[in-house]
């Protein structure tokens, strides 16, 4: 008869023999998964690896047996991650990205003048397809453009049918007597509106008022509008002090106020003096007087280098202040040198 105690002792052993031939847990591998998954395997018990959904298995084995040596074979199994299609070109724009591998996302966006006709970033699925489908990048187009009051078309040529494409313009012009607030042109944005419109106003000016000692000339009509013109004109011995003709700016105002401006009396009866740049006789080049606005240069003599220089006058309504440096002789002082015919100073 067997002893009780044998009987414990022995099953004790089987017991420690069986658990030092058990396989440990398995090696847990990236982007994989272990079935069954235990703490420990008896001899003959079988795992398999799987590839997680969005990866791909590369060389290694995926089935393994625990053997009674109670360790497992070398695993070599790589799960690689899924690869998209290239994506990486937009026309008319551009794609943003770091790989097309499973599960990363790209985005887009358009280039100035185009917008995106589909979504603005797409996932690589794990089946290895873009999700949602990429994007196109389409044309903007604005609406035929609204025309302001009392405007026409003057350049108007859409380009996609009856729409103008990003960066199209269109010009107006005002009818006439009317003044343009604004730019005439407005262009198709990257909105697919337009730039803000000008507007046209009936501009009205009040009749020119004449000047002293002159004329003015304008249309005989009840009012004066946006672009007429007024002609000015001055009595004899006196010169006009802005130009001829004037117009009515879109202010409402005239685009300038001519005045009459008096002739000068000669007050020096000989001199030769510089005028435009030549040399002159004052008596002979002014003898119906100076006009207004005229300028010349007169000779006066340093006495102490025995030399020449200029200083200038210039008459203005009716006045002129001769310098004081310049003497006039006298014509029976004869044997006097004019300050003119002396050498002129030189700049140190």
């Amino acid at each position: 008869m067997v002893s009780p105690a044998l009987i414990l002792f022995s099953s004790l052993l089987f017991h420690v023999a069986i658990a030092g031939r058990t396989c440990p847990q398995p090696e847990v591998l990236p982007f994989a998964d272990v079935v069954p998954f235990k703490t420990y395997y008896l001899p003959g018990e079988q795992i398999q690896y799987s590839c997680k959904p969005g990866y791909v298995s590369r060389g290694g084995m995926r089935r393994f047996t625990c053997p009674l040596s109670g360790m497992w074979p070398i695993n070599t199994l790589k799960c690689t991650p899924r690869v998209c299609p290239f994506a990486g070109i937009l026309e008319n724009g551009s794609v943003r990205y770091t790989t097309f591998e499973y599960p990363n996302t790209i985005t887009f966006t358009c280039n100035p003048g185009f917008y995106l006709n589909g979504t603005n970033s797409a996932k690589c699925t794990e089946e290895g397809k873009w999700s949602p489908e990429l994007p196109v990048c389409a044309p903007i187009s604005c609406p035929p453009p609204p025309i302001p009051k009392f405007a026409t078309l003057q350049v108007y040529k859409p380009s996609a049918g009856n729409n103008s494409m990003y960066r199209d313009t269109v010009v107006f012009e005002c009818l006439p007597h009317h003044a343009m607030l604004g730019n005439d042109t407005i262009t198709c944005t990257e909105h697919g509106n337009w730039t803000e419109l000008p507007e046209c106003r009936e501009v009205k000016c009040p009749f020119p008022s004449r000047p002293d000692n002159g004329f003015v000339n304008y249309p005989a009509k009840q009012v004066l509008l946006y672009k007429d013109k007024a002609t000015y004109g001055c009595h004899e011995t006196y010169t006009l002090d802005g130009p001829e003709e004037v117009e009515c700016t879109e202010l409402g105002t005239w685009s300038a106020q001519p005045n009459c401006k008096a002739s000068c009396i000669l007050s020096v009866k000989k001199a030769t003096v510089l005028y435009l740049g030549e040399r002159v006789k004052f008596q002979e080049q002014f003898k119906n007087g100076m006009k207004h606005g005229d300028k010349v240069s007169f000779f006066c003599k340093n006495k102490e280098k025995k030399c020449s220089y200029t200083e200038e006058a210039q008459c203005i309504d009716g006045f002129i202040e001769i310098p004081k440096c310049f003497k006039e002789h006298s014509s029976l002082a004869f044997w006097k040198t004019d300050a003119w015919d002396v050498k002129p100073c030189i700049d140190e």
